[in-house]
């Protein structure tokens, strides 16, 4: 601890509250204006510090750890370019209510506003992308910024937030006597039960499920956020009602579960979206009804009352209409739930969608060559859902989520609301350093992977041993497939006229690679690859033509599914 025994500078002081925050991880990449805090960084033996190739994959990384952590992701990179090059990630973490704090540099104070030598205005770029940002002016200031900012990222709706540290403030070493108050507000779920309108809300609810017959559980990621998977399942059981899940909400009740009916929306199951179309009450916990969920809103669960449960009221009735709303923490208002609602029997509804699932399987082509679908289920086989699986985004993602059973929420760590192609490399590191016992396994297409594939020098430099699965189809698939759908075969700058062999990237990076072409060739690479506690990366040679089904066609009802090429 040599470097905090003298007077505290800003740079030391920002270290200090980290570990009071009990941060043990920072994503980050050094520059010139936060040597100061990398110098206070040089003493520290606490805190992990990973450097990532670049800053896009730092802030992916913090988020993934955050994902599978439920902890603050932390990022720290430099100004300018080093600030604008998280913005994607940042944006990322917005759109789906991961709680991550960004530290940016910034040019000292007095070079402010004049064009300096990498000085950007990241608290207005960010502005609409965060929680809340902060510049810190004084260096009194900067413990009380930093569990502020912490604080915000994680109450209430969680999300990013970026504090820009000017070099001065770094410097400045505080006053004498100074005495560093712990100001930081311990974050408690704010119990709303006791609110009149919420009270009579609950009770609205608790009677519409007692009376419905057709119910309809749609899972979100809110469920994971509050932690209240145990809670969604014993309401499940309590009500025998099925349970769908949103792309973010996968991992929030068993995928083994009989009640489990996988996705709903654009790309849900046949019986999902039967189901959601059929029932007479909907509650929708911790989701956003987001366009992939609804499609064509006239005609979105046209019989069905709707129960909103939700942390974020401007969620509620955004999208739909909402017949209850209910906003508060979710596991606690499940609790309330579970306590004071009628245990019911399996009846005929139960038994239509046990006929729905049987009538119209998730189609796999597992008669033919290695398909996307296919390698997804064999992993799945081998691996039993005991990985945590990092996608991303393209049709890979959603073989991802269609044919992997997760069992455990904090398990499927993708792209939902800003579906951002380069993501899962990064996040796989993340989810790594967040649950190093936990086997890590990115889905990626080569459209995807090329995006970020640098981060295969972070995984080298660590040894770090994620399986990297790239599904390469030699084009952007999901473009091209609507291209083919909805465009007329029109392949407009989708097709990849020259093949990049991944093997000799892997290779380039000292990372045991192999292509396969046959599904005994991937079998076996897998099971080779599972044995190794090291990166390997296996490339795996698809057809061009390969499409994702079910779908729902534009301006379509979900009920309305393309479920094979016509």
């Amino acid at each position: 601890m040599g470097g905090f025994k003298y007077k505290l500078n800003g740079a030391k002081i920002l270290i200090k509250c980290l570990k009071e925050l009990n941060v043990d991880t920072i994503f980050g990449y050094p520059g010139g204006v936060v040597l100061p805090i990398y110098d206070a960084l040089y003493y520290e033996k606490d805190i992990n510090h990973i450097l990532t190739a670049h800053e896009q994959g730092a802030a992916h990384a913090a988020d993934g750890y955050a994902r599978v952590t439920g902890n603050v992701g932390v990022v720290l990179v430099t100004s300018g370019p080093g600030a604008t090059n998280t913005v994607t990630g940042i944006a990322n973490a917005y759109r789906d209510s991961i709680p991550m704090v960004v530290f940016t540099g910034q040019v000292p104070k007095e070079q402010m506003g004049k064009a300096a030598f990498q000085e950007v205005d990241i608290l207005s770029i960010t502005k609409s992308i965060t929680k809340q940002n902060f510049l810190v002016n004084n260096v009194d200031d900067l413990p009380r910024i930093i569990y502020k900012a912490f604080k915000v990222a994680t109450e209430g709706r969680k999300g990013p937030v970026v504090v820009d540290i000017p070099k001065d403030i770094q410097n400045t070493t505080v006053k004498d006597d100074f005495y560093y108050k712990n100001i930081y507000e311990v974050v408690t779920k704010t119990n709303n039960l006791t609110h009149e309108n919420l009270y009579k809300n609950i009770k609205k609810a608790l009677s519409l499920i007692n009376k419905c017959k057709r119910p309809v559980i749609y899972a979100g990621g809110g469920i994971i956020s509050s932690n209240a998977n145990k809670e969604l399942m014993e309401l499940s059981e309590k009500i025998k009602s099925p349970v769908i899940c949103t792309l973010m909400g996968l991992g929030s009740f068993p995928g083994n579960h009989k009640y489990f009916m996988g996705l709903g929306g654009m790309h849900g199951n046949v019986y999902s979206n039967y189901a959601i179309t059929e029932s007479d009450l909907l509650i929708a916990i911790g989701m956003r009804f987001s366009d992939r969920v609804t499609s064509k809103i006239e005609g979105f669960a046209p019989n069905a009352k709707v129960i909103h449960i939700d942390i974020d009221e401007k969620e509620i009735g955004k999208n739909i209409d909402v017949d209850i709303p209910i906003k508060g923490d979710i596991k606690e208002i499940l609790k309330v739930l579970i306590n004071h609602v009628e245990l019911k029997e399996e009846g005929e509804w139960n038994h239509k969608i046990n006929d729905w699932k049987i009538k119209y399987p998730l189609n796999c082509n597992n008669k033919c060559k290695l398909s996307g679908e296919y390698i997804i289920e064999k992993l799945n086989e081998i691996t039993k859902g005991d990985c945590t699986i990092c996608t991303e985004v393209g049709q890979n993602q959603i073989w991802a989520a269609q044919h992997y059973k997760y069992l455990k929420p904090r398990t499927f760590v993708s792209s939902g609301g800003l579906g951002t192609m380069g993501f899962g490399l990064g996040a796989a590191i993340g989810a790594y350093f967040g649950n190093p016992k936990r086997r890590v396994i990115n889905i990626a297409g080569d459209g995807s992977f090329k995006m970020n594939c640098a981060e295969l020098d972070t995984i080298s430099r660590y040894n770090i041993p994620i399986i990297q699965i790239v599904l390469n189809n030699r084009c952007l698939g999901m473009v091209r497939q609507w291209q083919e759908m909805f465009y007329e075969k029109r392949f407009s700058y989708s097709i990849f006229h020259k093949e990049v062999d991944f093997t000799k990237l892997g290779m380039a990076y000292e990372i045991k690679s192999f292509k396969v072409s046959e599904k005994e060739e991937f079998e076996e690479m897998l099971k080779k690859a599972l044995e190794l506690n090291e990166p390997v990366i296996i490339e795996c040679l698809i057809d061009t033509n390969e499409n994702v089904f079910p779908i729902v066609p534009p301006g379509e009802t979900i009920d309305n599914m393309l479920i094979e090429k016509i």
